[in-house]
């Protein structure tokens, strides 16, 4: 009896929680943030390349600590000066010429320095290898990686299609008032439940508790 009354309560709120979930997706589509939903519920691990990891992890480092608009309005022409990526041997054949540029646009001597030893860090293993222990060690090996803490490693993960949920204050708080033991426990539920990706369900209740600031009423209603 006990346990079929524990089980009909959890059903309870793994129901109250995914229909919570639906509305803040719902809110954050109509406040005009369909397109980032679009975009993480495409990415894919079996998709990174050699040009997108570099390409990625330039903007995860450049980003940390900074307005996106700004990392924006600049990171064409930093793409530009690391040769769009197209390989990292084409960046370490012409290591400080990109330096040179990238500087001239960024001056910011430890990000451009850090993109370059991650530009090093792909030239010396190859890619294939880089791939392997990404997709074996996920942040373990990301962490190993120049200017990469644990919000940086989560923020690289997720941009290239890893199943990770970074524990982000507003995802913990969430993860508590459900009474979940973390945020990637709980969004694993939601992601079972309605079909999502878990990186999905990750961007959809952080977004939607970045625009409203009682975003904790919604779930624990």
């Amino acid at each position: 009896m006990i346990t079929t009354l524990h089980r009909s309560s959890q059903n309870r709120r793994i129901r109250h929680l995914a229909s919570a979930y639906l509305t803040a997706k719902e809110r954050v589509i109509e406040w005009g943030f369909a397109r980032e939903i679009d975009w993480q519920h495409a990415l894919s691990f079996d998709n990174v390349t050699e040009s997108s990891f570099l390409r990625e992890t330039a903007w995860v480092i450049l980003s940390a600590g900074m307005r996106e608009s700004v990392i924006r309005s600049k990171f064409p022409a930093i793409s530009a000066a690391f040769h769009n990526w197209i390989s990292a041997s084409q960046i370490m054949n012409s290591k400080q010429e990109c330096r040179g540029k990238a500087l001239a646009v960024f001056a910011n001597e430890r990000k451009i320095d850090s993109i370059i030893k991650v530009a090093e860090e792909v030239n010396d293993r190859r890619f294939s290898e880089v791939r392997r222990l990404l997709e074996e060690a996920g942040i373990l090996y990301i962490l190993q990686l120049p200017f990469m803490g644990p919000a940086t490693a989560f923020h690289l993960a997720k941009n290239i299609g890893l199943p990770v949920v970074k524990p982000d204050r507003h995802l913990v708080r969430v993860a508590q008032t459900t009474g979940y033991s973390s945020p990637k426990a709980m969004c694993k539920e939601i992601a079972k439940v309605v079909g999502d990706k878990i990186a999905v369900v990750d961007l959809v209740i952080w977004r939607y508790a970045t625009l409203d600031r009682n975003y904790l009423g919604l779930f624990s209603a």
